[in-house]
């Protein structure tokens, strides 16, 4: 994110204003939790950020239902009844919404919840306990439920987590672009190496 904010111009940050501050969440999280290998492989999702940005909270959303549901399937079992309450509660939040993404988005959560029955069970029974709550969720819950599923994804017992932390903010930088209905070619173009900021 940081080189992000130097390729837009703007001031050295990892919190750059020229990215939807859920998917900069994502990819800073992503990028501290890989190896060097796999954050090699982050740099060419780095121009692609670029101007991807949206007030629309429903893209907070969408960005955790990717992440808990790259998660819950593979995270260890403590983790993932965090992870089914996310989904179930983001699924919730997504009712009465239409669009293509957003279809695509509840079928990938609904996926992830039948790969972890248990956990699963244990969502809505504690929902219906707490109750579902008032109003949308917020861009902080979201980002509290991606950093879990990258944490769930980081710590899993599979071969390849860097592997799939790269899909995912591959994925998630997807989503976003479909969502925002940015093109590449016309946003923000990045600076050419060893020129000065006008």
């Amino acid at each position: 994110m940081e080189f992000a904010s130097y390729l837009a111009g703007e001031r050295w940050s990892d919190h750059p204003t020229c990215t939807h501050g859920t998917l900069a969440h994502l990819a800073r999280l992503v990028n501290d939790r890989t190896g060097d290998t796999g954050r090699a492989r982050l740099t060419p999702l780095i121009p692609s950020v670029i101007g991807l940005t949206t007030d629309d909270p429903v893209l907070d959303v969408l960005l955790a239902v990717r992440a808990a549901s790259a998660a819950l399937p593979i995270a260890a079992e403590e983790r993932q009844r965090s992870q089914a309450v996310g989904l179930r509660i983001a699924l919730r939040s997504l009712e009465g919404r239409d669009g293509e993404t957003i279809s695509e988005a509840r079928e990938l959560a609904e996926s992830a919840l039948r790969s972890a029955p248990a956990a699963d069970a244990c969502a809505l029974h504690f929902i219906d306990e707490v109750g579902r709550g008032r109003g949308r969720t917020s861009a902080r819950q979201c980002r509290d439920l991606i950093t879990g599923a990258v944490d769930g994804i980081a710590t899993a017992s599979v071969r390849d987590p860097d592997d799939r932390l790269v899909a995912l903010l591959t994925a998630a930088v997807a989503d976003t672009e479909r969502f925002v209905g940015a093109s590449l070619p016309t946003r923000i173009a990045p600076r050419p190496a060893g020129v000065a900021t006008p």
